[in-house]
């Protein structure tokens, strides 16, 4: 299994019940939570045909990971592709990682970070230490300390353990100016986010 789908497995399972409808979607979804993936496909097939969004998402975790079908990088970026088109956060992040590895498509950090963004804005923090690794390598030109800086505040704030040893290290390598602006942002985003804190 791919490292990004054995970390999101739990998560994935949680945000497809947290949605989960009626009928054969539901259907799938107990069969897909039992490891009865031969029967989660002939749920999800025609819904994601169809264009459900959940579906969808659900098609890509099967294809993308192997589970009751041959790995099929070009069948789970088409599905993820879609529900992350239609705005599914777990679907971004999971293109992402397809895009920043180069798995069944060309290795690409500019979209990469494009579905990383997008997810990190929905509160995955895993998106957001994604994006905050990133600006945080300071031999590439796209180097942002104030960026990075940023992000794994983020993920800190939305309970990612090891965002706050992270943030730490980049501060270290900031200046004084940088450290403000950078908690200012911090700051703006919490405002303009706060749904994603009520619960924290």
């Amino acid at each position: 299994m791919r490292t990004f789908s054995r970390i999101f497995l739990a998560a994935s399972l949680w945000m497809l019940a947290s949605f989960a409808m009626a009928g054969d979607f539901q259907k799938g979804l107990d069969a897909y939570n039992s490891a009865d993936y031969a029967t989660a496909l002939t749920e999800w097939q025609a819904l994601a045909d169809a264009g459900d969004v959940k579906a969808s998402y659900g098609m890509g975790l099967l294809y993308g990971n192997g589970f009751g079908v041959d790995m099929n990088d070009e069948l789970a970026l088409k599905y993820y592709g879609f529900a992350a088109e239609k705005g599914h956060a777990t679907a971004q992040f999971n293109l992402a990682v397809m895009h920043q590895n180069g798995w069944g498509v060309e290795q690409s950090d500019e979209a990469a970070n494009k579905w990383y963004t997008l997810a990190a804005e929905q509160g995955v923090t895993a998106a957001q230490i994604a994006l905050g690794s990133f600006y945080s390598l300071d031999f590439l030109d796209s180097y942002d300390p104030v960026e990075a800086y940023k992000w794994f505040s983020l993920a800190d704030k939305l309970g990612d353990v090891d965002a706050v040893d992270k943030r730490d290290f980049v501060a270290t390598r900031m200046t004084p100016d940088q450290l403000t602006e950078a908690e200012s942002q911090v700051s703006k985003w919490v405002d303009v986010h706060r749904a994603l804190f009520a619960g924290n």
